[in-house]
């Protein structure tokens, strides 16, 4: 349940905290967290919805002549960051973009979450809750503090110190987080190199969308007071698993949650099975969205964990969409090519406009597959009519191009300034000379 704060509540808050300065977050379409910070003196300003900002200098938002826009604060997102220091700490607040008419700005990836909720809930749902699992890696930074490709530690999966040197890093930003709210589950190294996952508790999709961008920004810092870098992309480095941002889902109408029926043999209900079967429909154009750039396909490739092949399962880890065995309330569905590159809000809406559409159009799934799909052979793949997902950023945006759906998920304005930066992604890519290339032919054309 979000939490619920009058505009006194943060006039006293910030009194007695000693909030001197103020950052408004939002993030634009590419899943980029942006800020305007202004002094305390300017808290009235922001709580009556009247702080101004430059939207023409933002990525996916609007022509120079179009740039005045308006901050409105989501008041139950105030927090105050632990980390102070000499000129005082800082409150924050993260808001929705909105036009110079009042009206909300349709280019903004939180503004279109709020929309497709609202569909959402007028399909006779009250909830979409979501359970993140971001991972991360941590680098070492030179002496000049920039980021380089040596990695923190040697450990793996579950490792303790002295193999896992993150360990203390990643106890800061669990107390960090939970000081400004958050119901941290679990904490420990992931599979690779350098890699780590801190599991916090599900909320509902607005709140679990702003609370990944909180958590980016505080695993960050966090990481910087240690000497080290955390990145979020999905494949730094060859040879070892990427980092993914598995999404847990369940719909709710109020106290009753829609995927669970305790008369079906694998006790889903028949609305589950319509909105995996929307997933599954819908997975090669929702990888656009899910893994946007160039380099999430460099994660989703076979042998390092990520899913590869469009198939579901509840009792094996290889296909797209799992089953967690857990029932009742906490009966749920886990797509896990998602990774961390993703905006959240747009990844979401896309997510949430597939399943819908599944409950709506009554989709059934394919049968689960319950082997191991990275074992099958292609002709074993193909009768059982198991698909592949887009092995490109290129053929994402093919898939993303050519499904309606996309467009209603991310709304006219956003769906079209999100194709448009990202081929021009692609084209700066397919322009570029790796060193891969210059090593593989250089000496031998």
């Amino acid at each position: 349940m979000r939490k619920t704060y009058t505009k006194e509540d943060i006039r006293t808050m910030a009194k007695e905290e000693d909030v001197r300065f103020l950052r408004l977050m939002f993030t634009d379409s590419l899943g980029t967290v942006k800020n305007v910070e202004v002094p305390i003196s300017k808290l009235e300003t922001v709580l009556d919805n009247k702080q101004m900002f430059d939207g023409s200098s933002i990525d996916g938002f609007v022509r120079i002549e179009e740039s005045d826009m308006y901050l409105y604060p989501d008041l139950s997102t105030w927090v105050v960051f632990p980390w102070g220091d000499k000129h005082g700490k800082i409150g924050r607040l993260t808001c929705s973009v909105y036009k110079s008419d009042r009206e909300p700005f349709m280019g903004d990836s939180r503004n279109n979450l709020i929309r497709v909720l609202k569909e959402m809930e007028d399909e006779g749902f009250t909830n979409f809750n979501i359970g993140p699992e971001p991972e991360f890696f941590l680098f070492k930074l030179n002496e000049n503090g920039e980021p380089t490709t040596e990695l923190n530690d040697n450990g793996s999966y579950f490792d303790l110190a002295p193999m896992d040197l993150g360990e203390n890093i990643r106890r800061d930003i669990v107390l960090e987080l939970e000081n400004i709210g958050f119901d941290v589950e679990a904490s420990h190294h992931e599979v690779a190199p350098g890699q780590h996952e801190i599991d916090f508790k599900y909320a509902d999709a607005l709140t679990a969308a702003d609370h990944i961008q909180t958590f980016k920004l505080v695993v960050k810092t966090v990481a910087r007071k240690y000497g080290f870098y955390a990145t979020f992309m999905p494949k730094p480095l060859n040879g070892i698993n990427g980092s993914g941002m598995h999404i847990n889902m369940s719909l709710f109408d109020k106290d009753k949650n829609a995927f669970y029926d305790d008369k079906d043999e694998m006790e889903l209900s028949q609305k589950a099975y319509w909105f995996l079967g929307g997933l599954l429909k819908h997975a090669k154009s929702l990888a656009a969205v899910c893994n946007p750039t160039v380099n999430s396909y460099k994660r989703l490739v076979p042998g390092f964990e990520a899913p590869v092949y469009i198939a579901w399962s509840g009792s094996n880890r290889s296909p797209l969409v799992r089953v967690p065995n857990s029932r009742g309330l906490s009966t749920r569905l886990e797509l896990r090519s998602v990774d961390p590159a993703a905006n959240p809000y747009l990844a979401i809406a896309a997510i949430l406009e597939a399943g819908l559409d599944g409950i709506k159009n009554k989709i059934d799934p394919e049968e689960p597959v319950d082997r191991n799909i990275y074992m099958m052979d292609k002709a074993e793949r193909e009768l059982d009519n198991i698909k592949n997902l887009p092995s490109t950023l290129y053929n994402a945006l093919v898939e993303f191009q050519n499904d309606p759906l996309m467009k209603k998920a991310l709304g006219p304005h956003i769906h079209q300034s999100f194709l448009e930066a990202k081929k021009l992604e692609w084209d700066s890519y397919r322009e570029n000379v790796s060193k891969w290339e210059r090593d593989q032919y250089l000496d031998s054309l």
